[in-house]
């Protein structure tokens, strides 16, 4: 998700955003540790962007 998508949105959906890309993070690496999936870069990826809703969501919370 993009920075510009983020703006866009409201602390309500940017809380569901986040909820459901945690999930993502924790469906992933179950699957991982299971069985190695096709690309592992999916990991930093999501983790990457939960990082970026958090910040989003404290930066907005700050204001």
């Amino acid at each position: 998700m993009k920075q510009k998508e983020m703006n866009d949105l409201s602390i309500a959906q940017l809380q569901e955003k986040l909820a459901e890309t945690k999930k993502a993070l924790t469906d992933l690496k179950m699957a991982h540790a299971i069985s190695p999936i096709e690309n592992p870069l999916q990991i930093r990826t999501v983790r990457r962007t939960v990082a970026r809703l958090a910040t989003e969501l404290t930066k907005r919370a700050q204001q």
